[in-house]
């Protein structure tokens, strides 16, 4: 093995929250949009799917990031009141970091000449908004006049500055500066107003509410000017609104699973509704549109459930792209071995989504039940589940999408997976007491071992299994029908196991444990085959093996995969480090030279393997 190099990355999708808007901003100049999943800043470029920058030095949650004006920078805030300023020039470059408030951070903007940054949130006392410079860090002004939480901020674009701000109080802010000072406020919304923006020219600005109405007010005094028309206007909440280049319409999402283009009079005393866009008609929760943006031609909404659509502004009728990806950690990943193009991976959240390298997002497979997973395996044309729910679920895969899954209770929460690959309706469940073997979602038979089982694997013919406990020990069984029949106990171990699996030419298997160590053993004489695999810092979550099985790579919570090659010393490994923010936990070889991993950062990345 010579190096490994990133070939792909698929991205996660922002974080959402139900009964809140989100915000993604962008860069007109170069097409790429800004959004936050956990601890990530994400990068897209709209014209390049499989374009993507993640920014993962934040400690905490990050709320949002917008560019400066220019460009050059990049300012990020996250949940514990910090904002980074950093640039992507030859990597990524921190310029600055700054504790702005004692709370979450929901705004953040640059004042048109991007010398100073406006950041609005939660925070003690009144300290609900402050201004500051983007340099030093000194506050230019003082922000009274809000008594709850601010959710929107907005720097007016042109000369003469403004500030305005709205939020959880009802209220719209009006400030003048610099040094910023409160100037007027308006009550006239009767519930959160959840967003604030500026015309382009600066002589309008726009808040919406969850009172579901848009307010126009001129941008240099202040004043209330117009309303957004009820006819044809939203039935839910307002979480976001944004303008388009010419200023001469506008984009709004809704609670209401719409999002809407107004035109807005020349003299700011009306909007109507020129076109609606439905985002689903299946009518669940996750279609509520909670994000939107307006980026030269292209128009941006987000779904509670993740999904980016992109429609065009100068084609309003043209059919969206969309797409999406994990919003929450990805704990389990199978390339599917009827296509080596295509893999299956699924969240912490209950999500199962299908990628194909080279394209990317393909698409959310739809299940007809709702249980969060733990594990997922995949064979032939069916894939199994098992998760949260004690229950274990078979699902056809018809032309990629679900089929009519049936399922079994066990009783108590499967901690592991297995099938026999020859034998695909043979499965191997462990729970923490014992296994249960299963034919066809029938149970053969429920054996409680006596030790506490953290991990297991069932030989492909289906003649086998093999036990991992948490004393680290694991247990050798032969299957004869419905009964297990203990052989042998390996003791090599110095942790729990957290992973077992035969390679695919059955010679050997290899096993995993909490104390970071990895060994493979030789199948017939049990022997250790390949050890001294103790260069990962922290607990091993998983392990796969190439199709050849001449070489393993393992996934730790330390964020590396390490690749071993068979018959080499383990001292000759390659080390990816750092996969994945906050750890691998899923791995999967889509062929002998492409590997691909997923972690707590939600995405799913394919490296390439140069040999020499």
């Amino acid at each position: 093995m010579a190096e490994v190099h990133l070939s792909e990355t698929y991205a996660c999708a922002p974080s959402t929250e139900r009964g809140r808007g989100i915000l993604i901003s962008g860069n007109p100049k170069t097409d790429t949009i800004l959004y936050c999943n956990g601890r990530s800043v994400l990068i897209r470029y709209l014209d390049e799917p499989l374009r993507v920058e993640v920014y993962g030095e934040h400690g905490y949650p990050v709320t949002v990031a917008r560019y400066s004006p220019n460009g050059e920078w990049i300012a990020s805030a996250d949940v514990s009141g910090s904002v980074r300023i950093w640039g992507t020039h030859n990597g990524f470059v921190l310029k600055n970091e700054f504790k702005v408030l004692s709370g979450r951070i929901d705004d953040l903007q640059w004042s048109p000449d991007g010398l100073r940054i406006v950041a609005c949130g939660d925070g003690k006392g009144k300290s609900f908004v402050r201004a500051f410079m983007w340099d030093s860090g000194t506050t230019v002004g003082d922000f009274d006049g809000h008594s709850r939480r601010v959710l929107s901020c907005e720097f007016k674009p042109t000369r003469p500055f403004r500030i305005a701000t709205c939020g959880e109080d009802f209220l719209v802010n009006f400030y003048e500066g610099p040094p910023f000072k409160f100037k007027l406020s308006h009550r006239e919304h009767s519930n959160f107003v959840n967003c604030i923006r500026f015309s382009p020219d600066g002589s309008k600005l726009i808040s919406v509410s969850s009172d579901r109405k848009g307010l126009i007010y001129d941008g240099k005094s202040g004043e209330k000017i117009g309303e957004f028309s009820s006819e044809d206007g939203h039935h839910g909440s307002i979480y976001a609104v944004s303008w388009s280049p010419d200023g001469k319409k506008v984009l709004t999402v809704s609670a209401d699973k719409s999002a809407k283009v107004w035109e807005i009079l020349e003299d700011g005393s009306g909007g109507r509704v020129i076109k609606t866009f439905a985002s689903s008609t299946s009518n669940a929760v996750e279609d509520m549109l909670v994000g939107c943006l307006w980026q030269n031609d292209h128009l941006i909404t987000v779904s509670l459930g993740g999904i980016i659509s992109i429609f065009s502004a100068s084609n309003l009728d043209k059919a969206p792209l969309s797409f999406s990806g994990h919003v929450k950690n990805v704990s389990t990943l199978t390339a599917l071995k009827i296509s080596q193009q295509t893999i299956l991976s699924s969240s912490y959240d209950g999500a199962i989504i299908k990628w194909i390298r080279g394209v990317g997002y393909s698409s959310k497979l739809e299940k007809k039940y709702d249980a969060r997973i733990k594990c997922l395996a995949a064979v032939e044309e069916v894939i199994f589940t098992a998760g949260f729910d004690n229950k274990v679920w078979r699902v056809p895969l018809c032309e990629g999408e679900c089929g009519d899954a049936e399922h079994i209770d066990v009783g108590s929460q499967p901690l592991d997976l297995s099938l026999a690959l020859s034998s695909p309706e043979l499965a191997l469940v462990s729970t923490e007491s014992g296994v249960i073997l299963l034919d066809s979602l029938k149970v053969m038979s429920k054996i409680d071992l006596g030790f506490t089982v953290t991990a297991c694997a069932i030989a492909p013919d289906g003649s086998e299994a093999i036990v991992g406990g948490q004393n680290g020990k694991l247990h050798i069984y032969s299957i004869s029908g419905s009964t297990l029949t203990e052989e042998m106990v390996l003791e090599k171990h110095r942790g729990a196991i957290t992973v077992i699996q035969y390679s695919p030419d059955v010679s050997m298997f290899a096993s995993a444990d909490g104390n970071r160590e990895a060994i493979v053993w030789d199948h017939v004489s049990k022997e250790v085959k390949l050890n001294n695999m103790l260069f990962h810092t922290a607990r091993i979550n998983c392990l796969a093996w190439s199709p050849s099985s001449t070489m393993v790579a393992t996934g730790s919570i330390d964020t590396c995969v390490i690749l071993y090659e068979i018959g080499k010393p383990a001292s000759s490994r390659i080390t990816i480090k750092n996969a994945h923010l906050g750890g691998v936990y899923g791995l999967a070889f889509m062929d002998d030279f492409n590997v691909v991993s997923s972690g707590e950062d939600a995405c799913i990345r394919v490296w390439r393997l140069a040999t020499e």
